[in-house]
Formats: C-alpha cells, structure tokens, sequence
C-alpha cells in the first residue's frame, strides 16, 4: 500500500489520455533494438571503413570503444535524468541524438569524423536506453502482464544484439559500410515521429535536482573503467595503459559513492543497493552478462576465420540463435509463473552453460549442426529464459520515483559485464592461441573461451540460487 501512495506522488503523468499499451511496449522496444543493434553491427564494416577512410589499426579499435564507453559511461546519468526530467523526453531527447550521429558517421569524410559520431551515438545511447524499459514498466503494471512486456524487450534487446552480424553484413555486402549507420535515420525518424504522438510524460515530481557532483563522478568513474577495459584488448592486463585508467574508474566509483552516503538529493540513493531484488538481480546480470556477450564475437570469429564463411553467411548461421533466444523470452512469463523467478533465472543459467560446454568441443573442421546450430540454440535459449526473470527481479523493487535510475543500473550492469568479460575471454583466447595463426590453433582458443565462460556460468547459477529473492515479485 505505501509503495502505491509513493506512486501517486511520484509521478506526475501529463492531460494526454494513455495510448494503448502495445504501443508503448511497441515504441520503447524499437529504441532499445537500435541501440543494441549499434553495438555489433558496425564490427562486419570495419574493414571497409579502414579502406575507404585510411584509419589506422588503433583507429578502427576506437570504431568500437568510442560507442561503447560513451554508452556505459552515461548510463546512470541518462536514468536519473529521465526521472527528474520526464522519461518521454529523455527518450526523445536520446533518439534524436542517436539519429544525428548515425547520420553524421554515415556522411563521414575524415576518420576523426566518424569516431566522434560513434562518440555522441554512445551518448545517445545512454539516454535513451533506461528510458526504454522506464516507459514500458510505467505503463504496465507490475505482474503476469508486466512480466510478458519485459519478456518482449529482453528479445528484442537481444535480437538487437544477435542481428548485428546478419544486418552489417547485409548492407555491406548490398550496398556501403555507410549504410551501416545511415538506416538509423529513416527508422529513428519514425520512432521519433510516433514517440512524440503517442508516449505520455512523466517524471519524479517531488522537486529534486539533479546530484551535479554524483553525476559527474559516476560518468567519468564507469568511462574511465570503460576505457581501461577495451584498453586490455590492446595493451595487455598488465600494461600501465590498462592498470592506470582501471585503479582511477575504480577509485572515482568508490569516490562517488561515498558522496552518495552524504548527499541529501543523491543520484543513486545507496538504499537502492540495499533492496535485494535490485541488488542480487544487477549482480547477476553483470555475471551473466559478462560470459554470454562474448558468445556473438567468438561464433563469427569461428564461423569466418575457422569454417570459411563469409560476413553475410555467419551471420545467417546465426539465424536459429536469434531465434532461440526471442523464443526464450516469450516462453519465459509462462515458465515464471509456474517455478518462480529465481528458479528459472538459475535454470535458463544452467541452459546457457551446457550450451556453451558444448561449443567448447569446437574442431577446426565441425559440421554447422553440431560446431553452430544446436550449440548456439541451447546457449541463447538459456540466455533468453534468464534475461526475463533476472530483469523483473530488478526493476520490482524500488519505489516509482527511481525507475529510471534503476533501468540505467540494469543496462549498466549488463554492458559493463559484457565489455569486462568480452577483454578476458579475448585475452584467454589469446593466450591459448600463442601467436599461432592456423585454424587449429584459432579454434583451441575460442574453445578455451567457450569453456571459461560456460564455468562463469555455473558460479552465477550458484549466485543467483543462493541470493536471488524466492518470491515472484522480488520482494526480499
């Protein structure tokens, strides 16, 4: 009963009549496929925007890095914003930008050019994306309806992610690495076009300003961890490069935090921490996250370097893990209801594991069915029953005023899980390799990766059996 007084004073919705809840879900899903799909569609042009504009070897790394640490670096502060500011404008507010940008790195002459808009599309990126699953939680409530909404933007969130290799591919070969960015502008300008029709305002309304000093610590912390992280690709994890801007993002992290313990309006109310939902559920997500990312890098490596296919046919072979993994998060509400939140979170776990043992049998000369397919359903079929549970457990508990705040906290989990554990999968596939450019050696470390990420795994399934909340809602 309180936590629906506290909704009532929360927040403050505009006159306009609600549109119709599949809209909504339809809206906020759009922005978050875009996003994701930024992510990985950009790594099949790489080699013809290398040509076509001269970029240097570290140059066409920062194609990459650029995006990704502006996406992780805002991410807290684009939720809070969308709290205190109104989460519809914030979400406008991150398209058009992420719109721009697109266009801008479409049109680039001078790699300089291209860097920076990847830089604002990260920006973008992060303002939009907690406004994402704000609007959608907002606008359903809490139960089996929720829970199916979540579910269709866990796929697509995903589906973003696992499409990134067919798309590039597709325009690439169809077309210009230009086209990699340049369709961003027709889509997000009907995204926008339909946002501002159809989404409803509305903001925390207790009178906060935002907490200047937090925001600032806690964007250059998770950037400078960010940077210190896709550093590790480059320079080694024990390379000055990667350790200086590592200790400083974690120094500036524990810095904002204990300014948070102090502040009287803070950007991240330490009480959130303390809500077990919230915090065993990001813990979770960040264990998660950090072993299934790299799952996409490592299958198309294999499928183009190993098997001899080409970008647009790995990301064909692709196809039925995409599947798998939307098929996992609708299945997923159905399941929830019947074993609970925790339990399926742990089973789909245990899933991606055995899927990811599997795939650690690679052979420099697999067959597709059993080297891709059936090793790639099991891996995203688990990935998609986890990601559902994992990201209603939450976003349940904390009060209305922070649900922006707490959808910046889910996205920053996940993509800082993902960016860490994608540098030591890469630097273990490395190191098991040793130089050796043959195909059996390539696959020994890609194997090597399969097979720490599968026991990072099962760690999070204990994890998330030991702390997850047994109740559905993730009251704990």
């Amino acid at each position: 009963m309180a936590r629906m007084l506290r909704a009532v004073e929360d927040t403050v919705p505009t006159r306009r009549t609600a549109p119709p809840t599949w809209v909504v879900v339809a809206l906020a899903c759009a922005g978050q496929f875009l996003v994701v799909l930024d992510v990985s569609v950009v790594n099949v042009a790489l080699p013809s925007m290398r040509a076509d504009l001269g970029l240097s070897a570290a140059g066409l790394q920062w194609v990459v890095n650029a995006y990704a640490i502006a996406f992780a670096g805002f991410m807290l502060l684009g939720g809070r914003a969308g709290d205190l500011y109104g989460r519809k404008r914030m979400f406008l507010i991150g398209l058009a930008l992420f719109t721009l940008a697109s266009l801008a790195g479409g049109l680039a002459q001078q790699d300089w050019e291209l860097l920076l808009a990847r830089a604002v599309q990260g920006l973008g990126a992060a303002v939009l994306a907690p406004s994402t699953l704000t609007l959608l939680t907002a606008a359903v409530p809490e139960g089996a309806a929720r829970a199916r909404a979540i579910a269709t933007w866990t796929a697509v969130g995903a589906g973003g992610g696992a499409a990134g290799g067919l798309v590039g591919g597709a325009l690439v070969d169809g077309l210009s690495w230009r086209w990699v960015l340049l369709i961003n502008v027709p889509v997000g300008a009907v995204l926008l076009a339909g946002s501002a029709r159809w989404l409803v305002e509305s903001r925390a309304g207790d009178g906060r300003r935002l907490d200047l000093p937090g925001a600032l610590l806690v964007t250059a912390g998770l950037g400078t961890l960010a940077y210190g992280i896709v550093q590790t690709e480059a320079e080694g994890w024990t390379a000055a490069a990667t350790l200086v801007p590592l200790a400083a993002g974690l120094g500036l992290i524990g810095l904002f935090l204990a300014v948070e313990a102090r502040a009287k309006a803070p950007l991240m109310p330490l009480k959130l921490l303390r809500v077990r939902s919230v915090s065993s559920a990001n813990a979770a997500m960040f264990v998660s996250g950090s072993a299934m990312f790299c799952m996409w890098f490592f299958m198309t490596l294999y499928a183009q370097n190993v098997l001899g296919y080409s970008p647009l046919d790995a990301g064909l072979a692709l196809v039925p893990s995409s599947l798998a993994v939307v098929l996992g998060s609708k299945v997923a509400p159905q399941v929830m209801r019947s074993v609970g939140a925790r339990n399926l979170a742990v089973l789909g776990t245990l899933i991606a594991a055995a899927g990811f043992g599997w795939q650690s049998t690679m052979t420099a000369n697999g067959s597709y069915p059993t080297a891709i397919m059936f090793p790639g359903i099991l891996m995203m079929l688990g990935a998609g029953l986890a990601g559902t549970p994992l990201a209603a457990l939450a976003t349940s508990g904390a009060a209305p005023g922070d649900a922006g705040l707490v959808s910046g906290l889910v996205n920053t989990s996940r993509t800082m899980g993902g960016s860490l554990g994608l540098a030591v999968m890469s630097t273990i596939a490395a190191t098991r390799t040793g130089g050796r450019g043959s195909a059996d050696a390539l696959t020994e470390g890609y194997a090597e990766a399969f097979r720490t990420s599968g026991s990072v795994l099962l760690v999070g399934a204990v994890l998330m059996l030991a702390w997850l909340p047994r109740t559905r809602t993730g009251q704990g």
